[in-house]
């Protein structure tokens, strides 16, 4: 008994075979155009997912990270206002740093509750949370000696702002940092483009083109329905892969482009601002017996704004100013001249320390008489962060807008484009089938 011919035996003699070659190639178009289809879709949803993780996680995780930076910043700065103004803090200074303090809190808990337990992120948000009590411990400390008139008090604001600037401030600047990297990565995974896709759907329309070709030389039939309808269908989810694509990019780029990369900017411009204010009433309530707040003071407005003669302006404050949209740049620029303003009111209340005048250089920084307020260093700085934050929900509000959306688009395709292939899997096997019928 002869032995059982093999595979590739079996396939080579159907290959000799009119109807063995339309059987196999068939068999290559339908399996051709459903790997097409397959793998589009695949690619599609996977873009799909990573927009649907940029607008439901990972950015309003940064802007969480962002928000828990400036919320401890700012309220280390508030609470110096509060030690420097003592039994004459106004109520709106105490409750704008308790809520600063629960905002932060109630970031880090929630960031915790999106974070895989295991990771770094964790840690950092582990150490948050333990440290933020710590620090407002020494802030009632220091408010409570200084309450009575005690010195000590000093030593505890100074101490308690230490560690917000050596310990907290940086874990939240890692925190921040590692966040957008999670961003950029999601942004550019639904940004990327589906090159096996298209690979494999050229391939498909080659092998269509080719077996279409070869049967109009064997048999002088122009047309082949089926074909025809199979070509028609790949040449529709190509197209429709490249829409999609497409679309989806420009829609992320421009979220990126008018929202997401200014508001970074302007997060990094608003903590240099508050930082800036620190200095400024660190400063005093040391007063003035140490330069490190004058220096921490040049530092960070050199860091957010400086002009070099004859140059472009440099610094966090000039490339937010450079990358706001349209909408937010008036608002941004009125950031700029309060700041400009409050630098100036700083210089004079600098002038009359040096004369020997502490009582007025304090007053002119802050003071809790209404009628001086608004000709106060503080007047200045709460405008500018004031623009600022405005500014901020502008430019995450394009974010959302243009990238709202791009996740359904994108799943809405891959269906699309599977239910393509299947059509010209069918197609292609009925054209050929028809062939195949004249044999029998």
């Amino acid at each position: 008994m002869a032995p059982r011919p093999g595979p590739v035996t079996r396939l080579g003699r159907a290959a000799r075979t009119a109807p063995g070659r339309l059987r196999l190639a068939g068999a290559l178009l339908a399996v051709l155009a459903l790997a097409f289809g397959a793998l589009t879709a695949v690619q599609l949803n996977s873009r799909a997912a990573a927009a649907e993780r940029v607008v439901g996680s990972s950015q309003p995780l940064s802007q969480a990270a962002a928000d828990i930076n400036r919320s401890l910043a700012d309220a280390d700065a508030t609470a110096a206002s509060g030690f420097l103004l003592a039994g004459a803090e106004p109520r709106a200074v105490r409750e704008r740093y308790e809520q600063d303090l629960r905002t932060a809190s109630q970031l880090i808990s929630e960031a915790a509750a999106r974070t895989t337990a295991s990771s770094d992120l964790q840690e950092l948000l582990s150490s948050l949370n333990q440290k933020v009590p710590v620090y407002a411990g020494l802030v009632e400390s220091a408010r409570a000696n200084n309450r009575q008139g005690f010195p000590l008090g000093g030593a505890y604001q100074r101490y308690a702002s230490e560690q917000m600037r050596t310990e907290l401030l940086p874990a939240a600047a890692r925190l921040s940092a590692a966040q957008n990297e999670v961003l950029a990565d999601d942004l550019a995974r639904a940004r990327a483009t589906p090159w096996a896709g298209y690979a494999l759907g050229l391939v498909a329309l080659l092998a269509l083109a080719w077996v279409q070709l070869t049967l109009f030389r064997r048999t002088n039939r122009v047309f082949n329905i089926g074909l025809l309808a199979a070509t028609a269908s790949v040449l529709a989810a190509v197209l429709w892969l490249t829409v999609s694509a497409t679309g989806a990019g420009s829609a992320l780029e421009r979220g990126e482009r008018e929202g997401g990369a200014p508001l970074r900017a302007l997060n990094a411009a608003r903590v240099d601002v508050l930082t800036a204010r620190l200095a400024e009433n660190l400063h005093y309530v040391s007063r003035g017996s140490s330069t490190t707040y004058a220096k921490l003071w040049s530092t960070s407005t050199g860091h957010l704004w400086t002009r070099p003669d004859g140059g472009a302006p440099t610094g966090t404050l000039a490339q937010a100013q450079a990358l706001a949209p349209a909408d937010a740049r008036a608002t941004v620029d009125q950031a700029l001249r309060d700041y400009e303003q409050w630098n100036q009111r700083h210089t004079a209340a600098g002038a009359l320390e040096n004369q020997g005048d502490y009582q007025a250089a304090l007053d002119a920084t802050v003071t809790a008489r209404e009628a001086d307020v608004p000709n106060t260093a503080d007047a200045s700085f709460s405008s500018a962060d004031r623009q600022l934050a405005q500014a901020a929900v502008l430019e995450e509000g394009r974010f959302r807008e243009a990238a709202l959306g791009v996740d359904k688009d994108l799943r809405t395709a891959a269906a699309g484009v599977a239910a393509l292939g299947l059509v010209a899997a069918a197609a292609a096997l009925g054209g050929l089938g028809r062939r195949l019928a004249e044999y029998r």
